[in-house]
């Protein structure tokens, strides 16, 4: 082969060369395909506080319940209350001890808070006040009544001066002073004789029922401090007594 000819081959294989490399360089790259969309955040999930003021109340008051939360579309306080807002407070009056529950839902679930409202159980009445010691001694202690002209203890003075006796047993703290009474017949001089006779026998029965003599005196009024004033044999006889009085 001469030399043009050799000329001419290289020739043409440079303008092949050109022409490949002019075909590749102009073909543009494929594109990447798009990233896939990224997914959707979780709904949150609700949170909620419940608080009681006060904790501890009395039969009858009232406590106010408060309360907070997010994320929540239904809220819901029980026993009582019922459906209730994102946040609030109202009062409630428990007759005994009780626990509320608020319990709040969203899209993201749901979540729930206690709060418990302590009712006090009232004080025991206080017992029944007993007598007073006068009260006692009224209710308790027992005359004796006399014949007329007498000192001597009837078997009806027996009976109730054994109750006046086991009184006084039953409450050593008791002093008594026994008067003697009698009705208007008679001298003044007479009847505080008797009176006196009648209150000295009225001190021998008591104290033979184990009453202690220190704790007894006597003294006599005759006719001057009548109990009835009428002028008949029944008021004469209220009159003929030994008469219990306090001396304490």
């Amino acid at each position: 082969m001469n030399l043009a000819s050799r000329s001419l081959y290289r020739t043409g294989l440079v303008a092949a060369f050109a022409v490949v490399v002019l075909a590749f360089g102009c073909k543009k790259p494929p594109k990447a395909p798009p990233p896939p969309p990224a997914p959707a955040p979780a709904p949150a999930r609700p949170t909620v506080t419940l608080q009681a003021s006060p904790t501890s109340i009395n039969k009858g008051d009232s406590s106010t319940l408060s309360w907070n939360s997010t994320d929540a579309t239904q809220l819901t306080i029980e026993p009582e209350v019922g459906a209730v807002t994102a946040q609030g407070s109202t009062k409630v009056t428990p007759s005994d001890s009780t626990t509320y529950t608020i319990t709040a839902t969203g899209p993201g679930g749901s979540a729930s808070a206690t709060a418990t409202v302590t009712v006090n159980a009232p004080p025991p009445p206080p017992p029944p006040a007993g007598p007073t010691d006068a009260e006692l001694f009224l209710r308790e202690v027992r005359d004796a009544y006399f014949d007329y002209d007498k000192a001597e203890i009837r078997p009806d003075a027996r009976a109730a001066l054994s109750k006046t006796g086991d009184f006084l047993k039953n409450y050593p703290r008791f002093k008594v002073t026994i008067e003697g009474h009698c009705d208007e017949r008679g001298s003044t001089e007479y009847n505080l004789g008797l009176g006196d006779r009648r209150a000295a026998a009225v001190k021998q029965y008591i104290v033979s029922l184990g009453v202690s003599a220190d704790r007894i005196s006597t003294v006599s009024f005759g006719k001057e401090k009548p109990f009835c004033m009428e002028h008949n044999e029944a008021c004469w006889q209220q009159n003929r007594r030994g008469h219990f009085v306090r001396s304490n």
